[in-house]
């Protein structure tokens, strides 16, 4: 049984051994229902499955049995991510059975269906597009992640692909029913700038369209990490069969650690992976390895994407602060209301030495994990991976509205809708919280989980 002490209070973990991918996020029976990519026999990736969570508030969750395993000819070596619809009464789970056939081009990567009564116990109803249905050129050993919805009567799935000897794409299917799919259209006609995509989630309901790309290149000081979560605005247009971008363009959040996003079916409210691939998990010694973040209200003002935290929390404590705080919190939110603010610097998660700050520094929020515990390694080679540095741009405003979700292994920062994650790991009882800020005014407010 997995200790209690050692998760983190309110943010998934899958209980024990490896999480990665939110899956089948969707309100069900009355309950949230998050599934996710799993391997709990290991904190390393392994034959993936399915586990699954419920809750009533979004930030208290309970263990179910696991929904998937990967137990079929077509997706015997693991049942990789996907997502949930409803439909008569009954839930679905539309995912991808990866098979490695010997591995190199003779890797199959398939859509499948699985579906309950209950939202507890699956039935799998096999393979729905098969590499077969794939296009001329593209190839069958990269074709995963299918976002199902349904629009004017009609399901559709968006997928990731990749066109032979080339890079990632983004797939669009139709169906009248859920088993038999017709392919629509390749979403950009173009390759991305990186080598894959994976984990599209569109939104019809915000024109909002969310992917996650590997190995993308590297982009100033805004894209550091080796692989990225971009949002693009915009429409997938049916009868001209191309996506028309309305509004901005750019990453999904300017921290360490976020990843592979969905929204839940037919609800404007995300979830992402809280970590990375290529890089090193110290909560591996806790025995889990990997998060999910808090989930995000997601809106669209001025033609760009805002995130906010949605947690569930006790009564807020409020204070006026002209100059500096010190306060103790693990676990819980902070939020800072300034008014003309022109300076600011947060440490967070304080003691023995070690800390985690965030500093405002002209036009942009420095994020500074280098003293926050024990190190985490990745595969970037720049000096602000180097040196635990993200940065997020600020743009002055008459007020300044600033909140940091705590829980014992992270922090998750929001401000002007922009969101900055990252994965920490200090002492249990580095508890600590210290500012400065010059504004006019500014109020403080805590209040735990």
């Amino acid at each position: 049984m997995a200790d209690l002490n050692l998760r983190p209070k309110f943010h998934i973990t899958g209980d024990e051994g490896w999480i990665n991918d939110p899956n089948g996020l969707i309100k069900f029976g009355g309950k949230y229902h998050v599934f996710y990519q799993s391997y709990p026999a290991d904190t390393n990736w392994g034959p993936i499955i399915w586990g699954h969570s419920i809750s009533d508030d979004l930030t208290h969750w309970e263990y179910l049995p696991h929904a998937l395993y990967p137990d079929r000819k077509y997706d015997r070596d693991g049942c990789f991510s996907g997502s949930a619809i409803e439909f008569n009464g009954k839930l679905y789970l539309m995912y991808t059975g990866y098979s490695i056939n010997g591995g190199g081009s003779n890797v199959r990567q398939v859509q499948c269906l699985a579906e309950s009564s209950d939202g507890v116990s699956f039935k799998k109803l096999g393979v729905v597009i098969s590499a077969d249905d794939l296009p001329d050129g593209y190839s069958k050993a990269d074709f995963r992640d299918p976002k199902v919805w349904r629009e004017n009567g009609k399901f559709y799935a968006l997928m990731a692909a990749r066109v032979k000897h080339g890079r990632g794409r983004l797939l669009l299917y139709s169906s009248d029913d859920l088993l038999s799919w017709k392919f629509e259209f390749d979403v950009f006609g173009k390759d991305c700038d990186g080598i894959m995509l994976e984990c599209p989630d569109y939104n019809p309901e915000l024109g909002l369209l969310i992917y996650s790309e590997q190995f993308a290149p590297v982009e100033g000081s805004k894209h550091l990490n080796i692989h990225t979560t971009r949002f693009v605005v915009g429409k997938l247009d049916l009868e001209k069969k191309c996506f028309i971008q309305t509004g901005d363009s750019d990453i999904c959040d300017y921290g360490f650690d976020f990843y592979a996003p969905q929204t839940f079916s037919g609800e404007n409210i995300a979830i992402g992976w809280m970590d990375m691939w290529d890089r090193s998990h110290p909560s591996s010694q806790f025995g889990f390895s990997g998060m999910l973040t808090v989930p995000r209200r997601l809106s669209v003002k001025n033609g760009r994407m805002v995130q906010s935290p949605i947690v569930a929390t006790g009564p807020a404590v409020e204070k006026s602060v002209k100059t500096n705080l010190v306060d103790k919190i693990k676990t819980g939110v902070i939020s800072l209301r300034a008014t003309e603010l022109s300076a600011l610097t947060l440490k967070m998660r304080c003691g023995g030495g070690y800390y985690t700050s965030l500093k405002l520094d002209g036009d942009e929020w420095i994020f500074d994990r280098s003293a926050s515990g024990t190190e985490i390694r990745g595969h970037e080679k720049d000096l602000d991976s180097v040196h635990g540095l993200r940065r997020m741009p600020f743009i002055h405003k008459p007020t300044t509205e600033l909140t940091v979700v705590f829980d014992k292994y992270s922090v998750e920062i929001f401000e002007d809708g922009r969101a900055l994650t990252a994965t920490i790991y200090p002492p249990d009882d580095a508890d600590g919280l210290e500012f400065e800020v010059k504004a006019d005014k500014c109020i403080y407010s805590r209040s735990e989980v």
